[in-house]
């Protein structure tokens, strides 16, 4: 469902929007931890979803 969409976007979107959790994730750190390690975690899994994909198409 979920990833079956993520997975069919282009490779730099999901590096785009991994680099955009990581930044939200640094402009949230000492408000809320939770929110800082959820983006942390989406941030890490989009860029390995986007390296395996990049990995496989060529």
């Amino acid at each position: 469902m979920i990833f079956s969409s993520i997975k069919n976007l282009k490779t730099i979107y999901l590096y785009l929007l991994s680099v955009l959790c990581f930044v939200l994730a640094n402009l949230i750190r000492d408000e809320n931890i939770i929110i800082y390690y959820v983006l942390l975690v989406l941030g890490l899994g989009l860029f390995i979803i986007g390296i395996t994909k990049k990995r496989n198409t060529k």
